[in-house]
């Protein structure tokens, strides 16, 4: 083990405040820094940058199993699918070639920045939320909060919320980001499961999702050598410090950043990140 990625703890907490803040999986913003600021290969970026988001939405989903706000059926359900589509996604991400993944990665950085621009407004999110919300005599599944607050909703088609998650899980597996925004768009304006049940549910499938997707890509870097584990356990020992700090600054982050402050800078950022993967893998 060695110091060489020091600097990781303070843009680790950094990085993983604001990723908390705007709801953000840690993957999406680490492994486009491993690959184009620290010039890893992608599948062994890819696989860290996992690790990181799963340690980071950790104390999410302690936070919200206090609040209990999560819907553990839906969590079953989809972690069916989840799993192994992420595990056939690390597979593909170690048999195809680096700049292959690194258009994948930089396309879905743009899908990432266009749902940050294209988000609805507070408004628009409130209507969504009071129409998730339904009387308990009509709901299908109903909540109580730690607080004692009934939260009531009709899950829809989980046939469909299977497959939507499987796709997003088999991206995140190969190129680290996806299930976080599926998830997200069909548990809310979709399915109509209210904005705090459907972010808590979201927080525990993808950790638990990002976690099995990191060991499989763990077994096949060691497939190749004691080397390449070497170098992920020197950047992951000053990482996941800072993020587990960062995890904590995040919520008060959010209360002094408005939204959509952070919304636009965000889906700015993902925007010019993605043009320079997709310009470097042109370039390869």
């Amino acid at each position: 083990m060695s110091a060489e990625f020091w600097y990781m703890f303070p843009l680790g907490i950094a990085m993983t405040a604001v990723g908390i803040a705007s709801g953000v999986g840690g993957a999406t913003f680490y492994s486009p820094l491993f690959i184009l600021g620290l010039g890893l290969p992608p599948p062994l970026a890819i696989g860290a940058g996992l690790i990181v988001e799963a340690c980071g939405f950790g104390s999410g989903v302690y936070a919200y199993l206090r609040r209990r706000l999560i819907d553990h059926r839906i969590v079953r359900a989809m972690l069916v699918a989840t799993v192994p589509a992420a595990l056939a996604g690390t597979l593909v991400a170690h048999y195809v070639r680096a700049d292959i993944l690194k258009g994948v990665l930089g396309m879905g950085l743009f899908a990432v920045a266009a749902s940050f621009l294209r988000t609805p407004d507070a408004v628009s999110a409130a209507r969504l939320n009071d129409l998730a919300e339904e009387s308990p005599d009509a709901a299908g599944t109903c909540l109580t909060t730690a607080r004692g607050e009934e939260i009531c909703y009709t899950v829809c088609n989980k046939t469909e919320g299977r497959l939507i998650s499987g796709l997003g899980a088999f991206f995140m597996g190969a190129a680290s980001s996806g299930l976080g925004e599926l998830n997200g768009y069909f548990l809310l304006q979709r399915c109509r499961v209210p904005v705090r049940v459907s972010v808590a549910t979201t927080v525990v499938v993808v950790a638990a999702t990002a976690l099995v997707a990191s060991i499989g890509h763990i077994v096949q870097i060691g497939r190749q050598g004691l080397p390449k584990l070497v170098t992920m356990g020197n950047l992951l020992l000053f990482t996941v410090p800072g993020v587990v700090i960062g995890a904590q600054l995040g919520p008060m982050l959010a209360d002094r950043v408005p939204d959509r402050v952070m919304e636009v800078g965000l889906g700015l950022l993902f925007t010019i990140t993605g043009g320079l993967l997709l310009v470097e893998a042109g370039l390869n």
